[in-house]
């Protein structure tokens, strides 16, 4: 990812120019904007004000940008993103945006009433809205936080502090019941032996929300996302043991672990896989808490990831990933979401190979004829341009890198 350039009032100003918080102030709340030049004749842009002067992103011009800018954002229907974005994704801001799950926030416990049967014709018909699930969720958070991208800067620098740190913020732009997710998110900090008190007293206020039922028969919920670690069996159903929170795990009924396993169980057999770098797997919970500082489950997900914490769609994309990684290449990899066709989308969108997007596709030789299909009319409606790679025969080579022609206006720079 290259250095932004701004351009205000007849100059350009790199993103670390002295002079560019008093040119961003000068023209802050006026109905001038500055203009990204990552591409010739620029994009524009809108200042936010926090503690310096921000330039961020107007909504809807992500595809506007050049590949390699930070502010590039791919078409949305490039990923599952974009049958979600309008219903169940409300974007008020680039700041901000609000969700509909098709899951609660809080659980009632035991089997609801029961409700009487109407008669007669309804007085209105309602029209569903589409709403997200915990998957879909778990994705969105993953990709405002940035760790659906990769530049070659990132190597060695994705740790479960980084991971921590990202999400936490990237869940205080999202809305959910009227507040912010991040008061109901926990993402475990990195576990220390010898800060384990500290760290477990901040785990506890952080999940103290859990302890204040939101009435006399709902339950509060919270979210955590933490890497899977393992489960012991134990008299009651099974220990869920996520990493770095050792002396807190969560607790799930034996018949739903066995559901769990039936629908991700060969992303939990991954990481045996006889590869070099093992993958991880990431586990979305809802949790409640009928007793004290013990945490059932209510809902769970899971996302596999490469030991660089890229996600992944399966086993099949790892090789790719970790060549584009290797050779030094940047990349989004494109989010699934809720979508029921995941081949549909590209498996990866290179940002480096010239000024539009290059997309790669994976064909699993172990897919299904449902995934094949539609791979197969994603590459054919892409043409001879689609860069395709069938996983029983050898990698074709990447597209070569391309670099970005200078856009630098003939106007003074700084």
């Amino acid at each position: 990812m290259e250095l932004a350039r701004y351009f205000i009032k007849g100059r350009t100003y790199g993103a670390t120019a002295p002079g560019l918080q008093e040119a961003l102030a000068r023209v802050y709340g006026s109905s001038e904007r500055p203009r990204c030049m990552c591409v010739a004749g620029g994009v524009e842009m809108y200042i936010a004000k926090h503690a310096d002067y921000v330039v961020k992103r107007m909504p809807e011009t992500g595809p506007q940008h050049h590949p390699t800018c930070h502010a590039f954002e791919p078409e949305l229907v490039s990923s599952g993103l974009g049958e979600l974005m309008g219903e169940a994704i409300i974007e008020h801001s680039p700041d901000q945006v609000e969700i509909r799950t098709d899951f609660p926030f809080s659980r009632i416990p035991g089997k609801p009433l029961p409700r009487g049967e109407a008669s007669g014709e309804p007085a209105e018909v309602h029209v569903p809205r589409k709403r997200m699930s915990l998957r879909a969720l778990l994705h969105l958070l993953y990709e405002r936080a940035g760790f659906n991208r990769w530049y070659p800067a990132m190597e060695g620098r994705r740790n479960q502090g980084v991971i921590h740190k990202y999400l936490t913020e990237a869940a205080s732009d999202v809305m959910v019941k009227g507040g912010p997710l991040s008061e109901r998110l926990y993402v475990p900090e990195p576990f220390r032996l010898e800060h384990k008190e500290q760290i477990a007293e901040r785990r506890r206020q952080k999940l103290a929300l859990l302890q204040s039922p939101e009435d006399d028969v709902q339950y509060k919920m919270a979210l955590v996302i933490g890497e899977f670690n393992s489960t012991e069996t134990t008299t009651f159903g099974r220990k869920v043991l996520i990493k770095h929170m050792p002396d807190a795990p969560l607790y799930i009924d034996a018949k739903a672990w066995e559901r769990v396993e039936r629908a991700y169980g060969e992303m939990l057999r991954a990481r045996d896989a006889d590869i070099k770098c093992k993958p991880r797997v990431l586990v979305a919970a809802l949790i409640y808490a009928k007793q004290a500082h013990l945490y059932p489950i209510d809902t769970l997900s899971m996302m596999l990831t490469s030991d660089q914490w890229l996600p992944l769609d399966g086993l099949h994309e790892l090789a790719l990933i970790e060549r584009l990684c290797a050779q030094g290449r940047s990349f989004i990899k494109p989010l699934q979401y809720d979508a029921k066709v995941p081949g549909l989308f590209p498996n990866v969108l290179l940002l480096d190979a010239g000024p539009a997007v290059k997309h790669l596709h994976v064909v699993s030789g172990l897919a299904d004829a449902k995934a094949r299909a539609a791979k197969d009319k994603a590459v054919r409606d892409e043409g001879e341009s689609a860069w395709v790679w069938h996983t029983d025969q050898p990698m074709p080579d990447l597209p070569p890198v391309i670099a970005k022609k200078d856009r630098r206006p003939a106007e003074m720079s700084s």
